[in-house]
């Protein structure tokens, strides 16, 4: 029995092209993780952006509490509040009240900030990001293990803060940071001992770079006494599966090209290169997504899991919008039927032995039944010609 257990979830910016109407999107976004919460899936991470038209939510908690009135089991994560852009006393505070509104279904998750966009209409210089990030991490992690902190930096000045409530979750509120090019996400989750999650693209070259930063994650975690535990680190990828590969590619190019056009003009880093008309053969043939069938799914997270060199915790689809929402809908059910059973400790294993089995004994147990059946009708005979000659 396959001892392996792969969490699923989404990561969700979201991405919505301009053309459509912001109020129905985010309701959309919201009608996502109530279906996701149906399948099974494990996990929703939202995002934090101010800037650049195309990721329009704004506070991942509002969403978060919003979310999980709505939904029963899913855990639902920010992903991820941009550090640099909160006093770090005042994000620990609401952090902890959505821990208790949530009854321990919130996630943590933290970054530098994306958008430069977004830092730079509050100030913030682009090179300052990371060290700011960090040093905000550093509070809120104390704050939430109920301490008290004095600190004066360059951007914020706690005088014994301390928080009014416990986190509800224990031994605390789950956290992660996110890690994509550079270390400093690596070296700030291991420090701490809490999750990473890994963005920037599953091509060849960037699960090495993911590797990488894991093996960077574990040497920060033995130096700051804390243990490494893969079940912890989430890699995020992109998906859309159909019944057939044509009707998959057919059905992407509803939404893909003003999708990367979005990453070109104004995200940080683009997904393609200059010059590649056809997005969607691209992404496939390069592994950055799987565009295809339930079975070209899970030989995508095979080799996921195969590039972490030792295993991962859960894998996360970016929401893209790609397709059309009845068929972006279906593509999620067609994953949690025949994709996540085959990473979930083979969930149907037990099944396939019982079928086996009875396959297996099916003609003895056919001849044993039959004769049975035959029996009785036998007696009955019997019984029914003794009344009768009595």
């Amino acid at each position: 029995m396959n001892d392996r257990y792969l969490r699923t979830g989404i990561f969700l910016a979201p991405f919505h092209a301009l053309d459509e109407n912001p109020t129905l999107a985010i309701e959309r976004d919201m009608a996502l993780v109530e279906h996701l919460d149906r399948l099974n899936y494990h996990e929703a991470w939202i995002g934090e952006h101010h800037s650049g038209g195309f990721e329009i939510i704004a506070s991942p908690e509002m969403f978060v509490a919003a979310a999980a009135e709505r939904t029963r089991h899913i855990r639902l994560g920010t992903g991820v509040v941009s550090l640099p852009y909160h006093n770090p006393f005042m994000l620990a505070s609401r952090m902890t009240q959505l821990d208790h509104m949530t009854r321990g279904r919130a996630m943590f998750g933290v970054g530098p900030g994306a958008l430069v966009h977004d830092a730079a209409k509050i100030g913030v210089k682009a090179a300052d990001q990371r060290s700011r990030m960090n040093e905000s991490l550093d509070v809120i992690v104390d704050l939430m293990a109920g301490k008290s902190v004095t600190k004066k930096t360059d951007w914020f000045d706690l005088t014994a803060a301390q928080l009014q409530l416990p986190s509800y979750s224990q031994p605390g509120m789950e956290m992660a940071v996110a890690c994509a090019r550079s270390p400093v996400g690596a070296v700030a989750s291991g420090r701490h001992g809490i999750g990473m999650l890994s963005i920037g693209g599953t091509s060849d070259d960037a699960l090495k770079a993911h590797a990488a930063n894991w093996q960077t994650y574990e040497e920060h975690a033995r130096q700051n006494g804390k243990v490494s535990d893969r079940s912890r680190w989430r890699i995020v990828t992109f998906a859309h599966v159909a019944p057939t590969r044509e009707q998959a590619f057919a059905e992407v190019n509803y939404g893909i090209d003003s999708f990367t056009k979005y990453f070109t003009d104004v995200a940080t880093f683009p997904i393609l290169p200059p010059g590649i008309t056809d997005a969607a053969e691209y992404l496939t043939k390069e592994g950055i997504a799987c565009i295809g069938t339930p079975d070209d799914c899970i030989r995508h997270f095979e080799r996921l899991w195969k590039g972490s060199e030792g295993g991962f915790g859960a894998v996360l689809l970016l929401a893209h919008n790609w397709a059309d929402w009845s068929a972006t809908q279906r593509s999620y059910e067609l994953m949690a039927r025949y994709v996540h059973p085959h990473f979930q400790r083979g969930s149907n294993s037990l099944r396939q032995l019982s079928y086996d089995i009875a396959t297996g004994n099916r003609e003895t147990y056919s001849v044993q039944s039959q004769a049975a059946v035959a029996g009785e009708i036998e007696k009955y005979q019997a019984a029914k010609s003794k009344r009768a000659a009595e």
